[in-house]
C-alpha cells in the first residue's frame, strides 16, 4: 500500500510537471510548509500523520486549515483533501476541468462554488512559497514567491466534502481563491499578456494573502465580513524572484 501511494504521489508529480510545461500561464504548483510549522503557526493539530507532500499540484493531496466541523464552539482545524475543490454536483472525485482556482469576482454565481461560499465553507491554505509565470523576456521564466518576513503565507481558499454515492468514500477537497491583479505593481507582471488587450485590462490574477489578525475572522466571520479581506497584498510583502535556471522548479 506504501509503495503504491510513492508510485502514485511520482506519477502524478511527473503528470503535472508536464501539465507545467504545456500550459505555462497556469498557476498550478506550491510548496507546503511541513506539519509542524502549521500546526505551531495556525496552533491546530492533525492527529493521522501527513499525507501531503511538499510540491503540490492540482489534484494532488494538500492541507488546509478550516473551521473544525464537528465542535460548538470555534475552533481550527488541519485537514487533508484533494487541491480541486469536487462540487457537491460531481459524478466522481477526478474532474474533466480544472477547480483548483477560483475567481473571487464569480464566488457568488460559480455554480462548483456558490455553495461553499454561502454556507461559509472558507479556508486557509498554508504555503511557504508558490510560483507564478513571468513572460517578460519572451518566454516563460518562474518566479518563486515568499513572504518578506520569512512566515507562510495563508492563502484564501473555499472547501467542500464530498460522498461517493456508489462507495460511502467521503472526499475533503478545496480551492485557491484568486483576485484581478492588474494595477498590481508585482503581480500584474505574471503571466502571459493578451497582445489584444490594454494593460489594465488583461485579467492578470494573484493568490489573496491573508494576515495573522485576519485567520479567524476569514474561517468565522459572516460572508459580508469575508468579502472584505478579498483584497491584493501590499507589494513590500512579497519576496519574490526567478527560479534558478528560471524553468520549471
Amino acid at each position: 500500500m506504501y509503495c503504491k501511494g510513492i508510485q502514485y504521489r511520482t506519477e502524478e508529480i511527473a503528470r503535472q510537471s508536464r501539465s507545467r510545461a504545456q500550459n505555462p500561464a497556469m498557476c498550478n504548483r506550491y510548496i507546503s510548509p511541513d506539519d509542524y510549522e502549521i500546526e505551531s503557526f495556525w496552533h491546530v493539530h492533525q492527529n493521522s500523520p501527513p499525507r501531503w507532500v511538499k510540491a503540490v499540484y492540482p489534484r494532488m493531496q494538500g492541507p488546509f486549515i478550516r473551521r473544525a466541523k464537528d465542535v460548538t464552539a470555534y475552533e481550527r482545524e488541519l485537514v487533508t483533501g484533494q487541491w480541486g475543490l469536487i462540487p457537491w454536483f460531481a459524478k466522481e472525485p477526478k474532474l474533466k476541468y480544472p477547480t483548483n482556482n477560483a475567481r473571487s469576482e464569480e464566488l457568488e454565481a460559480k455554480a462548483s462554488y456558490k455553495e461553499p461560499w454561502k454556507r461559509g465553507q472558507r479556508c486557509i491554505i498554508p504555503a511557504a512559497a508558490f510560483d507564478e509565470p513571468n513572460w517578460e523576456t519572451g518566454k516563460n521564466v518562474w518566479w518563486q514567491f515568499r513572504r518578506a518576513d520569512g512566515a507562510p503565507w495563508g492563502l484564501a481558499g473555499l472547501w467542500n466534502t464530498w460522498t461517493d454515492k456508489a462507495t460511502g468514500e467521503i472526499h475533503e477537497s478545496y480551492t485557491m481563491l484568486t483576485i484581478n491583479a492588474d494595477a498590481h505593481p508585482l503581480m500584474s507582471r505574471m503571466h502571459k499578456p493578451d497582445p489584444k488587450l490594454a494593460p489594465d485590462k488583461q485579467d492578470k490574477r494573484s493568490v489573496i494573502p491573508l494576515e495573522a489578525h485576519e485567520f479567524d475572522l476569514w474561517l468565522a466571520g459572516t460572508v459580508e465580513e469575508a468579502k472584505q479581506l478579498l483584497k491584493l497584498a501590499p507589494v513590500e510583502l512579497f519576496d519574490a524572484a526567478p527560479v534558478p535556471n528560471g524553468d520549471d522548479p
